[in-house]
This record gives C-alpha cells, structure tokens and sequence, in this order.
C-alpha cells in the first residue's frame, strides 16, 4: 500500500471523474467503488461514494460527498510529456469541458487543475546559462499550450 495517496473530495462526480481520468492515462484503471455504509454529515447510508483509482501506476482516493470547498490552483497536478504528441494527447483530453489556461494550465471539467508540461523544460529553465533559462521561461510566460519547438528556439537564442 502507498504511504502516501492523493484525496479528492467531489461534490458527486468522484466516479465519473476517475473513469474520465483513467481513459485518458495509459496503466491506469478504477480499482475500486465503495458506498458508505453509515449516514454522514454528507448524506443518508450510500449516498457516499470512495472511489480508488490508479493513473499511472499512482494510486488515487476520490470521494462525491457533497459540495465543501471547490479545487483551486492551489493543487494541481503535472503531467510530465516527453514530445508534443503526448502534449497535445493529454491537453487536449482533460480540456474537453474545462477551460484552458496560462503556462501549460487547464481546468478540468471537474474543476481539477493539472499542468501539462514537457520533461525538456525543466533542464531548460535549470540551465547554469541563465540567458537561455530566461529565454525559455519568457517564451513560457506567453504560451497557453506549451510548444516544445517554439521553447526550444527560444532556449537556443533561434526565435523571433
């Protein structure tokens, strides 16, 4: 068993969210459905549900017990890419519904914040030769969807 596990509180679409979630990533699947047996301060026995699920080989807990707090930016979730195929795979699967934002940021249709980054930029940004980590965080800071090729014309001093 993980240590430590990711926990999402849904108002009522942890289910649907983690199927969503586990169609869109490969080794991923919904392990298991559990309606709570006992009333709660969310509702009657069986109106909630724990939801564990794996995306990528990680294990995920989500439960649908009724409006709390909403997600907000203060979470979110990386998906590392190696190329822009993979980007353009996951941005565009977990935008449909959601909104798309700065910097390789997208709600969900859930409300759920990830970022879908690729591995390249980080060693871009991390470089010793800050000229360049500038020039990639610069062209960065003006894309919605990250283009790799774009960043790395930037990084290498080659765009416009």
């Amino acid at each position: 068993m993980q240590k430590i596990t990711p926990f999402l509180w849904y108002s009522k679409e942890a289910e649907e969210a983690a199927a969503f979630y586990a169609s869109v990533f490969p080794d991923s699947r919904v392990t298991r459905v559990t309606s709570l047996a006992s009333e709660s301060p969310s509702g009657p026995p069986g109106s909630v549900k724990i939801v564990e699920f794996v995306l990528f080989g990680q294990p995920f807990i989500a439960m649908s017990a009724g409006p709390l707090d909403p997600f907000n930016h203060a979470v979110s979730f990386v998906v590392n890419c190696e190329n822009q195929a993979e980007i353009d795979r996951y941005w565009n699967a977990l935008l449909a519904g959601g909104s798309a934002e700065q910097c390789g940021w997208l709600k969900d249709r859930f409300g759920l914040s990830w970022q879908i980054v690729p591995t390249v930029l980080g060693k871009m940004m991390a470089d010793p030769d800050r000229a360049k980590a500038k020039r990639a965080s610069d062209a960065m800071m003006k894309m919605v969807k990250l283009d790799i090729a774009a960043l790395q014309a930037a990084y290498a001093g080659t765009s416009g």
